[in-house]
């Protein structure tokens, strides 16, 4: 195949812009998901689901206590009282994995524990801090209603009954549930690798020597923890020069199932990203009608996904968040979105934005939910990043936002 650049738009322009819209509808439609695989439920952490869980047992799959007491028939306690007193004949106990071999009689009462099994004949556990232990009996000072305080064969959860769907991101005490229904592994989407290549001849690692030409690589880092945030696995590929060779040849030497550089992804002399996604594949995707990030891309080489970002750093972890992120999130079989809780509160301040373009908007979220744009001097200030709580997007049909203004806020934390 030539080397001979066939997308070259170098220094003229953006051929077409697509809207934030029309790109995320684009991922949500063209990124399938991935393979799945079978794992161990204690390291299914965050993992997503490939399948519906169908549980086969019963939760709890017998009569339990949901309390220390007694086991006892509720009927023959109505009316005890602290002031006139039931006295019971205590015939045995019943702890966790150790059930009461027996059946109780009349005014027979059985000692139990949380998680013990209930006695064939009680119907109601009385707590234990209504009773008193007399000899051979025990006092009640309380009536107690049937049913009361006994967990029932299959009340959590009944056979047949689906646990947790597919797509779900499973948390801690998404674990715990499925340990209890004796799910020993559980079917999880293969989580995507990604290559990360940052470019540009200005590039330098953070331990090297500080020089008036040079600029600390940032965007890798900020990348990779994106990626695992998603759900990805990355791989740092080394920073790459600005010359068209060496990028092709980074991307081909990369195996992972998602490819992102960062850098040399516009329209200037030495962004070349471009035309080498061209040359090598398909490029869907080049200029997006936002702010910041207009410079992103994206296409296919093969069964690869390669994502084009912006070398500025707050573009290209806007545009990492709102493309990479939704790229991964439809590779593990969710749809797109952030990876953020959404919050309402007010504006304190109107917002201005254009027609045409969707703006991405820093902003503080404070205690009352009072939403306040934040000052930055410059679009690229990456602390401006840090010093935000969150982030609010003003779709390009709006011309912003006036002050006392509803809005959702998509939270960092």
């Amino acid at each position: 195949m030539s080397t001979t650049p066939q997308h070259d738009v170098r220094m003229t322009g953006f051929i077409s812009r697509k809207s934030f819209r029309e790109v995320r509808e684009f991922i949500q439609q063209s990124v399938l998901p991935g393979p799945s695989e079978a794992v161990s439920v204690r390291s299914a952490n965050h993992r997503v689901l490939a399948e519906d869980v169908v549980s086969s047992v019963n939760v709890p799959y017998f009569n339990r206590s949901a309390m220390d007491g007694y086991a006892c028939h509720a009927e023959e306690t109505s009316g005890a009282t602290d002031y006139s007193p039931l006295y019971f004949n205590l015939i045995g106990e019943a702890l966790p994995g150790q059930p009461f071999d027996g059946k109780m009689g009349r005014n027979e009462v059985v000692k139990i524990m949380t998680g013990g099994e209930i006695p064939s004949g009680a119907n109601a556990v009385m707590m234990a801090e209504y009773t008193q232990h007399e000899g051979k009996q025990i006092r009640f000072t309380l009536q107690v209603a049937p049913g009361k305080n006994i967990m029932r064969t299959g009340e959590d959860i009944g056979i047949g009954d689906v646990v947790l769907e597919r797509g779900r991101r499973l948390r801690p005490q998404d674990l715990g549930v499925l340990a209890s229904v004796h799910q020993a592994k559980v079917k999880v989407v293969k989580s995507p690798t990604v290559a990360i290549i940052p470019t540009g001849n200005e590039l330098v690692e953070p331990d090297s020597e500080a020089a008036d030409t040079r600029i600390v690589d940032s965007n890798s880092y900020l990348l990779q923890a994106l990626v695992e945030l998603y759900g990805g696995l990355p791989t740092f590929k080394g920073i790459q020069g600005d010359d068209y060779e060496t990028i092709k040849a980074a991307i081909q030497s990369s195996e992972e199932d998602i490819i992102v550089l960062s850098g040399g992804t516009s329209v200037g002399e030495e962004d070349y990203a471009p035309q080498v996604v061209h040359e090598l594949g398909k490029l869907d995707i080049h200029g997006v009608s936002m702010k910041p990030g207009s410079p992103f891309g994206m296409g296919r080489i093969g069964e690869q996904i390669v994502c084009l970002l912006p070398g500025s750093p707050v573009a290209a972890f806007v545009t990492g968040d709102a493309f990479l992120g939704s790229i991964i999130r439809r590779r593990l079989g969710q749809d797109v979105g952030f990876a953020y809780r959404k919050v309402r509160g007010k504006l304190d301040q109107k917002i201005v934005s254009s027609i045409g373009r969707t703006e991405f908007v820093r902003v503080q979220i404070q205690p009352d939910f009072t939403i306040s744009k934040l000052r930055v001097s410059g679009a690229s200030i990456l602390t401006s990043t840090t010093r935000a709580d969150g982030f609010l997007i003003v779709d390009e049909e709006k011309e912003g936002y006036p002050e006392g203004a509803e809005v959702d806020v998509y939270a960092y934390d």
